[in-house]
């Protein structure tokens, strides 16, 4: 039987953004679901622009709303740039990281992994997927779920760990090394314009 892959990749389609990660969804047909998708001709507002940049940031991350303004509030109080603090705190949620890792396929499988209790962060279990890893931690799996199918099968399928992690694939264990660049994140996203989406 295969995987029903209804929303998310309609969602994908319609925001313009593999929100899998892998790219599969905007392979076959890469433009909006529904009979006009591939020739709509409307013009986006400024609005319409900056709601769609939100909601692909959103989506690929699979946080809800108000985790996501909470988020950007604080990556306002940090110093530097707003959108791309806000990017790379993003990144540091426990969930993106095990998926970084290349422990999980994708963020959703990953959400899972942690909600289930399978993770351990510098030893102690944590089950929450929006926590904030900080450089040096370790993430591991608890001695029962180290040989779950589901991320033997990452492992084996995952090719690219970005530099600002570091696996040990045998022991499916791995450290945040540091927080990323922004050249190191998402190039389709434009982050200026979620900042201007809060500022309205």
């Amino acid at each position: 039987m295969s995987r029903y892959t209804g929303p998310a990749w309609k969602l994908s389609r319609r925001l313009g953004i593999s929100l899998s990660g892998t790219g599969k969804e905007l392979e076959k047909r890469p433009y909006a679901p529904g009979q006009h998708g591939a020739n709509q001709r409307r013009k986006v507002s400024e609005y319409g622009l900056q709601l769609q940049e939100k909601q692909k940031l959103r989506f690929m991350y699979g946080v809800n709303e108000r985790q996501f303004k909470t988020m950007f509030n604080k990556a306002g109080k940090m110093e530097g740039k707003h959108g791309e603090n806000f990017m790379i705190l993003l990144e540091t949620r426990l969930d993106n990281v095990v998926y970084r890792l290349g422990l999980a396929r994708t963020r959703r499988q990953a959400r899972q992994l942690v909600n289930h209790g399978h993770i351990l962060v510098d030893g102690k279990r944590v089950d929450i997927p929006s926590y904030g890893v900080k450089p040096g931690q370790t993430i591991a799996f608890r001695e029962k779920s180290n040989n779950l199918d589901v991320v033997n099968e990452a492992i084996e399928v995952n090719s690219f760990v970005p530099e600002y992690v570091s696996i040990d694939a045998d022991k499916k264990e791995g450290t945040f090394v540091r927080l990323p660049e922004r050249s190191e994140l998402s190039a389709e996203i434009n982050e200026q314009l979620i900042v201007e989406f809060y500022s309205r």
